[in-house]
């Protein structure tokens, strides 16, 4: 898929060991030419952990997309219905949820 000129909505879970990785991912989507429209959940924007705090990658992801995070379910709510985003990233996602979540057999 041709990422030039889509909206990415690019969404961080736990797994916080991943966030440095993810966002080189961010950045790479970035340079092939989406906009990417960051998304966090609560405790993705709110908890330091032993791999980052909360406020530095924060303010790394706003940086790299010139965008505030979505942080809030309120914040997220209009996504849908306005048609904010192409494509949907939710990221880290295991195989496991991804297989759950998806009438797909794998």
């Amino acid at each position: 898929m041709k990422l030039k000129d889509k909206k990415v909505g690019f969404v961080l879970t736990g797994s916080f060991c991943t966030f440095k990785n993810t966002i080189i991912q961010m950045e790479n989507i970035i340079k092939e030419g989406a906009e990417v429209i960051p998304i966090m959940s609560y405790n993705a924007y709110q908890l330091d952990t032993k791999f980052g705090e909360a406020s530095d990658f924060i303010t790394q992801i706003e940086e790299i997309t010139g965008k505030k995070i979505i942080h809030t379910i309120q914040g997220a709510e209009p996504i849908g219905p306005k048609q904010m985003t192409d494509i949907m990233i939710v990221a880290p996602a295991s195989r496991k949820y991804n297989g759950k979540s998806s009438s797909r057999n794998y």
